[in-house]
């Protein structure tokens, strides 16, 4: 079984080990995903709806000439939909799926900071206590006494669901989630 991956997992880094993450807010909680697949960070606007889409993702924009897909995380995570503010904006990512990288944007409040993490400041995926699946977090980063949520975004979007929005940027037809 094939599995899509954003970046190594930080469970199975080395103490001393320091990597670098783009940390952004959804709601109240600060998120963070590893920096070498982040590409850019563009204003939020432009989204053109695709229908039959499932309703995580807000639509497609132009970058450039190319079709890339815009993912909401909050509904992604059961919640209700991003409300868009002056400070919201769309990180665009490279997720790795099989033999393919698919470029994709992913729907964020703010972004705060870009910082390295020791992999010694890191904490195994908590069982309780999250309001979003388990299976979407990589660990759990101590930043300045709080927490930040290591997304394991290969994980919150399917190999299927990948696999359809590379469909869907390639052909530029109307999709069927299935």
């Amino acid at each position: 079984m094939s599995t899509a991956t954003l970046e190594p997992s930080s469970t199975a880094a080395k103490p001393g080990m320091i990597s670098q993450y783009l940390i952004f807010s959804l709601g109240n909680e600060q998120f963070a995903v590893g920096t070498l697949r982040v590409r850019e960070i563009i204003e939020y606007g432009n989204l053109t709806a695709v229908p039959m889409m499932p309703a995580f993702i807000r639509g497609v924009i132009n970058l450039r000439g190319a079709v890339v897909p815009v993912i909401d995380l909050n509904a992604r995570f059961g919640r209700a939909r991003t409300e868009t503010s002056r400070r919201t904006c769309i990180v665009i990512l490279e997720v790795q799926a099989e033999d393919h990288t698919h470029v994709l944007g992913i729907i964020v409040d703010a972004v705060s900071a870009v910082r390295q993490i020791d992999a010694a400041h890191i904490e195994p995926t908590p069982s309780f206590g999250t309001r979003i699946r388990a299976d979407f977090i990589s660990g759990m980063a101590k930043v300045n006494k709080g927490f930040v949520i290591l997304l394991e975004l290969g994980k919150v979007l399917s190999v299927d669901e990948i696999s359809a929005l590379h469909d869907m940027s390639s052909s530029g037809k109307d999709q069927h989630p299935d």
